[in-house]
């Protein structure tokens, strides 16, 4: 860039001023479209405005131009760093500011929503809903520790790595007492994990599978029979109520019999609910020992 539109020398011949008269010759001069012009008249009418200082650019000064707007050589820097931009890379931005390329990447690169500052090209970052962060500054909102690129929970406006998020959120197991991060089941609105909630014989997990509870313990069906249920007095079989046929259970001095196994030993007429005898260890209808 340069003036270009005039020239600056020394007067030899006899010419004045087209603008204040005065002679010319000997004197150094300036001509412009045609015209001739002292120094003092090229400054104060003719010369261009620098658009940084908005002083004029004197016959003196080097001038630098860009799509009609001028500067002094001086003048023409970074707005943002103040480097010297002749001969360099620049931007014309808002408000007739130029910028270095430097400071033009930095200025429109996205900016971390951790320390605000402009994430730039080769920087580490992670991108989560249209937000960014440093990878250093994307950290827990709990311990504060960096997720970084690890896996992490979001909470609102709030992130949590996964230890945090298990201690703070995750429900606990009733038996270890240790947070259920997926899976599990409950139990009488209490949480578990599907390990925990086993049969207190065999150990198997009973996790959709029938099971009863005996005091805060759980059976799987074969355990409960084999170990818990009582014997039916009459048939000699567990009783499991709830577990197949028959529902009740007849107690009757230390002795439980199945429901349906509860009947006279003569006539065999079911007597649950109903008057009975016992006689000799027996059991009889109100009927048969008169019988006897």
């Amino acid at each position: 860039a340069g003036p270009g539109s005039y020239t600056v020398g020394t007067m030899s011949e006899r010419f004045d001023c087209h603008y204040c008269r005065e002679p010319l010759q000997g004197k150094k001069y300036v001509q412009k479209e045609g015209r001739h012009c002292c120094v003092k008249c090229f400054e104060k009418i003719c010369a261009n405005t620098c658009i940084e200082c908005k002083k004029p650019i004197g016959a003196d000064s080097k001038e630098l131009h860009f799509k009609n707007r001028y500067w002094h050589d001086s003048c023409f820097r970074c707005f943002k760093c103040y480097t010297s931009l002749v001969n360099e890379p620049f931007m014309l931005r808002e408000n007739n500011k130029v910028w270095c390329s430097n400071c033009t990447a930095t200025e429109d690169a996205p900016r971390c929503k951790g320390c605000f500052k402009p994430i730039i090209a080769g920087d580490q970052n992670v991108e989560y809903k249209k937000m960014v962060w440093h990878k250093d500054c994307f950290t827990c909102s709990q311990c504060k520790q960096v997720i970084g690129s690890g896996s992490f929970f979001p909470k609102g406006d709030d992130f949590y790595c996964v230890s945090c998020h298990e201690h703070k959120f995750a429900k606990t197991c009733a038996k270890c007492k240790n947070p259920i991060t997926s899976g599990g089941l409950t139990y009488q609105e209490q949480p578990w994990h599907s390990e925990c909630f086993i049969c207190s014989n065999c150990k198997k997990q009973l996790g959709g599978k029938r099971f009863t509870a005996v005091e805060d313990q759980f059976y799987c069906v074969d355990c409960y029979k084999e170990c818990v249920a009582k014997k039916c007095a009459g048939c000699k079989n567990p009783i499991t109520a709830g577990f197949g046929r028959g529902t009740s259970v007849v107690n009757y001095e230390d002795e439980s019999w199945h429901d349906y196994c509860f009947k006279c030993t003569r006539c065999a007429r079911g007597l649950a609910n109903k008057r009975f005898v016992c006689h000799n260890g027996k059991i009889y209808c109100a009927e048969c020992p008169k019988r006897l």
